[in-house]
């Protein structure tokens, strides 16, 4: 199987694309070479992100084949069920799939495709939880902040995870 790559600058830093013929199988800050000549896959990919980061973008429209196991499948579509500028919890996700929140938490942390199979929308019980992209809970937050429906007082990570607080 064929695989290409992109890359574009966001206001969470530089982005890595992966895709294959017809779908992206991933997206992270951490990129490998260079990236090839984007394909129409990947030019849609960049655009629709580029419109996410300035808010024109609520729901991607993208081909996804995310690697994972069968539980990781579900519940990446559980995510992409969580609307734009809401949230849901590890709890409830875990509810939903008759499973813990802690092997929804495992899957979210295997995310491969983050911000469009938007893991940063789930949230612990009394707090964020947890986020492997970027730079980590900063990262989170300002995803949850671009959506506009949440203010967060400023980390104090010595005081505990920030919470977010509807608008």
């Amino acid at each position: 199987m064929a695989s290409y790559s992109a890359s574009l600058e966001t206001p969470l830093g530089r982005l890595f694309i992966g895709a294959g013929e017809e779908a992206i199988l991933s997206l992270s800050w951490q990129g490998t070479g260079t990236p090839d000549a984007p394909t129409p896959l990947l030019r849609q990919a960049i655009l629709e992100l580029r419109a996410y980061f300035s808010g024109r973008l609520k729901a991607f429209d993208l081909p996804l084949a995310p690697h994972g196991t069968a539980f990781d499948k579900r519940v990446w579509e559980a995510m992409r069920a969580i609307p734009y500028g809401k949230t849901s919890s590890y709890g409830a996700i875990a509810g939903a799939l008759g499973t813990s929140a802690r092997a929804v938490g495992r899957a979210s942390s295997r995310n491969p495709i983050p911000i469009i199979i938007p893991c940063h929308r789930v949230v612990a019980t009394h707090g964020l939880g947890g986020y492997s992209g970027g730079e980590g809970l900063p990262t989170k937050e300002r995803l949850l902040a671009l959506e506009g429906g949440f203010l967060f007082a400023p980390a104090n990570r010595a005081a505990g995870p920030s919470r977010p607080t509807r608008r």
